[in-house]
């Protein structure tokens, strides 16, 4: 496994989605083992790793989730936004979401029409769930959501680095 710092990650971010396909061969099995063995000490190993690097990355550098991730969006976070722009939930639903193929709201187009050219979230304090629990890797209860931490790995470069070092560690 080649060893990709955070600012390569970012900067090549583009690329993300290959290095961490080659990368996920050896991580999948490690998370099978973990998933099956859920090691006490997971949550702490991996909120650690989530202040560590979030203290070296920031997010308006990347802003590649808001980019390529179409989050689900809840009725309260409907009527949270339309009350944010002063329109009404019917109005925001017909101008900037669709039906997925779960039967769940996502935003029309990506990037998300929210996302500024700086990587600013034009709604930030108002923003959908999804988008301020993103990348879960604060979350307790970790183990619950290794399949989704695989794939945000394709996406997050704090998740992939995340991921490498949990694999790195229980394997």
């Amino acid at each position: 496994m080649q060893d990709y710092s955070l600012k390569y990650l970012i900067e090549y971010i583009e690329d993300l989605p290959q290095i961490a396909k080659k990368s996920l061969q050896g991580i999948k099995p490690v998370f099978k083992k973990i998933k099956k063995k859920k090691p006490k000490d997971l949550d702490t190993f991996v909120h650690n790793l989530h202040e560590e690097y979030f203290q070296e990355v920031d997010c308006l550098t990347c802003g590649n989730c808001c980019r390529s991730l179409g989050p689900r969006i809840t009725d309260r976070d409907i009527d949270r936004l339309a009350k944010h722009l002063r329109i009404k939930p019917s109005a925001f639903v017909e101008k900037y979401l669709q039906i997925d193929e779960d039967k769940d709201y996502v935003f029309k187009s990506m990037p998300c029409p929210f996302l500024d050219d700086d990587n600013y979230c034009l709604v930030y304090e108002h923003r959908p769930k999804a988008c301020r629990e993103y990348p879960h890797t604060d979350r307790p209860k970790f183990v619950q959501i290794l399949d989704l931490s695989l794939k945000n790995c394709e996406t997050c470069p704090v998740v992939f680095k995340i991921c490498e070092d949990i694999s790195r560690k229980y394997s």
